[in-house]
This record gives C-alpha cells, structure tokens and sequence, in this order.
C-alpha cells in the first residue's frame, strides 16, 4: 500500500470538442430521438460519461479489458474492479459542438477489509470545463476486489423498503449492455463476454455497468424535476445483472418544506427486490438552464 499512495496526486487532462454521436447513440438506446442532439443540445446529467474515453491501443489492455494499471490509475494487484459511487456537481451545461476539457485527479487510495476479504478503493476527482468555466465536479470511487470464490454466496442486497412514488421497469438484455460498452469505449468484460463474466469472476452473467444505471437514475429524476439537477450522489450496493428485469423507483417531494421538494431518493432495484444501487438527486432553485450559454 506505501507504493499505492505515490499514485495520490497523479494527473491526467483530456481535451475534446464535444461530436453529436455519441449523445445520439445513447438517444437511440433509450428509444429517444437522436435528431434532437444538435450542436448546442446540452448535455443532460451524467452523458458526460459517454465522452473523454480514454483511447488505449490494444496492446495496453489488461486481461479483463482494462487498461493496464499503473499509468494513471495505481497498480492494485488484485483482480476485480468495479465503480462503487460517486458524487457530482453540475454547475453549468457542457454542450454539442462545444470544446470541452476533464482534468482527472487521483484523490485517495483506501486499503479495508470486508466479507470477501481485501479491498483497495481508489477516489478520482473529474473536473469538466466548458468555454464558460467549471460544468461538472465529480468524485468517482473504484474499488478493487479478491478473486471471487467457488463457494463465494451471491448475497441479498438490502431491501426495498416502503412503496415508491414512481416505478419504471426495463430488461437489461445483451444488446443493450453491448451498445453501452460501445457508446462508452468501455473494454470491461464482464459486461459483454459471458464466458469470462462466469467462468473467471464468477458471476452467475454479465454485468449491467454501473454508470448506466446511475446514467438511467439521474435519467429518471431529472424528467420529473423542474429544475436543472444540482447534485446527484450514488452508491452501488449489488450487481444487476444480464436478462434480469430491474426497476428504477423514487420518492419525490414526499415530505413538507423546501429542500424536499428539490430532493429525490431514488432506488435500482433487482429482479428479487434488492436494492443494487442508492442514489439522491438535488435541484436547485437559483440555478439557471445556462441557454444563454449557446
């Protein structure tokens, strides 16, 4: 762990004028229309995702389709990597057409111990700029896992508890989960390849990533807010998995005051009821759409 803290303060910019595609594609795999995404379409919260992919030569690639580790991210030797959470801040729209910048930073590297034995969890903060200024502030949190066991159990999350406001429900299938790790440039394995998803992390299928799902959360609580999200905070606490019907619920306004009507908690919830990730979205009310900005 000594070494792994020198990875603290590593650095990494990316520059890149914002394309139509892949905002369209990601249009298109939510049966929306992809026209709509002109040069000067803002972005919606967490589509930023789709862009500033890092372009590693094949070469580089690790065994499960991650770039090798210990150019940017450190050198965690053990196996399994998965996005934990993460917070974000958005400030102001990035927009098609638009020249964009990310300055990523690694901000901590956490040694603990859980049921399944090691974990690492790397935090790495994302600022994104627009000719404007500051648009996103995101903390994301990796975590590095053991070699799933033979014997390892697949572990309930925890429960659904109370009725939802509002529930929509979608199967993950094989195409899907594809056409995202395309939109995303995302190599991982585990969310494409059955064969290494079962036989080599030792799922029972593919992975749904997990960004998607917080992508289809903030989705969720942004149709039903007037306002442009502030903040959106998420946590992954079990794996959705491939051809497993999944549904995304929340609760708005569901208490008096102010700051819950700007408040969403919101639920992704597995084919057994579980909750595999936690999420709240926030709105603020003297924050401006930016189309000024245009």
């Amino acid at each position: 762990m000594a070494d792994l803290q020198d990875w603290v303060g590593e650095e990494r910019t990316t520059h890149e004028v914002l394309p139509p595609f892949p905002a369209r594609g990601m249009a298109a795999l939510l049966d929306r229309s992809p026209e709509a995404f002109e040069p000067g379409t803002p972005l919606p919260p967490c589509w930023h995702w789709l862009y500033f992919r890092d372009t590693v030569p094949q070469s580089e690639l690790g065994p499960d389709g991650h770039e090798r580790r210990g150019a940017f991210l450190p050198p965690v030797s053990l196996p399994r990597r998965m996005w934990a959470g993460g917070k974000l801040r958005f400030s102001r729209p990035l927009r098609i057409g638009q020249p964009a910048e990310r300055r990523s930073m690694i901000l901590s590297v956490e040694e603990k111990s859980g049921s399944t034995g090691r974990l690492v969890f790397v935090t790495v903060g994302h600022e994104l700029l627009s000719p404007r200024g500051t648009a996103v502030e995101e903390e994301q949190v990796l975590v590095y896992r053991e070699e799933r066991g033979a014997d390892e159990p697949r572990r309930p999350g925890e429960e659904l508890a109370g009725e939802p406001l509002w529930r929509e429900a979608l199967v993950p299938d094989p195409v899907l989960l594809f056409r995202y790790s395309a939109l995303t440039f995302n190599a991982h394995r585990i969310h494409y390849d059955r064969g290494y998803a079962t036989d080599s992390e030792g799922y029972p299928e593919r992975l749904v990533h997990a960004p998607l799902t917080a992508t289809l959360l903030a989705d969720a609580a942004d149709r039903r807010r007037p306002s442009p999200l502030d903040r959106f905070e998420y946590r992954a606490t079990s794996p959705l998995f491939c051809g497993e019907e999944m549904t995304l619920a929340g609760w708005t306004g569901d208490a008096p005051g102010p700051e819950a009507e700007r408040g969403l908690e919101l639920r992704a919830v597995d084919a057994r009821g579980n909750v595999a990730m936690r999420a709240r979205a926030d709105v603020s009310s003297d924050r401006s759409t930016g189309e000024s900005e245009a």
